[in-house]
C-alpha cells in the first residue's frame, strides 16, 4: 500500500484466512489443520485436538482464493486497496472432524489435550469489502471443499501405490 501511495506501483493486498485444498503438505510448518487431519485420518492415525475443539476458524477453499486473486488483479479501482479473503463463516475443529470422519472411512481416534498458549479462540473474515468492491463471494462450502480434498488425497495415494 505504501508503494502504491508513494510510487504509484499498482498493488492490491489480500489477507488470506485459513486456505485449504489439494497439494498442501501436512508436514509443512505452514500447513493448516485440515491437511493434517486428512493425512492422519486416511492413515488411520490418532488425532490430538488442543483445547476443547470449539475454537473456530474461517476456512476458504483454494479455488475460491484463486478466483479472488484474479478479481483483485483485474478489477478497476482495486489498486492500493486491502481485502480479506475468507469463507465468511466460522467452523469449529469439532465440526471439521464430524465431516471428515465419514469422508475418510470412519470415526476418528480423538484425544483432547490442553489448549495451546496464545491460540486464537475464534477467527472470522469480514468479506463485505471484497464482496462489494470486487464481487467476490465464496462458492465452495467447507463441506464441498473437504469432499474434494479427500477425493484428491485418495487418488494421490492410489496412484502412489500403483507404481
Amino acid at each position: 500500500a505504501a508503494f502504491y501511495r508513494l510510487h504509484g506501483l499498482q498493488t492490491v493486498t489480500l489477507r488470506y484466512f485459513n486456505v485449504f485444498g489439494p497439494r498442501q503438505d501436512p508436514r509443512s510448518p505452514y500447513s493448516g489443520v485440515i491437511s493434517i487431519f486428512v493425512s492422519r485420518l486416511l492413515a488411520s492415525e490418532a488425532i490430538t485436538v488442543f483445547g476443547d475443539g470449539e475454537q473456530c476458524r474461517d476456512f476458504v477453499e483454494v479455488s475460491d482464493v484463486v478466483r479472488a486473486n484474479v478479481l483483485a488483479a483485474t478489477a478497476p479501482g482495486a489498486a492500493g486497496r486491502c481485502y480479506n479473503i475468507g469463507g465468511g463463516r466460522r467452523t469449529t475443529l469439532n465440526e471439521l472432524l464430524q465431516v471428515l470422519g465419514p469422508l475418510c472411512g470412519g470415526a476418528p481416534q480423538l484425544s483432547y489435550g490442553p489448549a495451546r498458549a496464545g491460540d486464537v479462540r475464534a477467527s472470522l473474515a469480514d468479506i463485505s469489502r471484497v464482496r462489494a468492491e470486487l464481487g467476490f463471494s465464496p462458492t465452495v462450502s467447507v463441506a464441498e471443499g473437504l469432499q474434494r480434498l479427500v477425493a484428491f488425497e485418495r487418488s494421490t495415494r492410489a496412484g502412489a501405490n500403483d507404481g
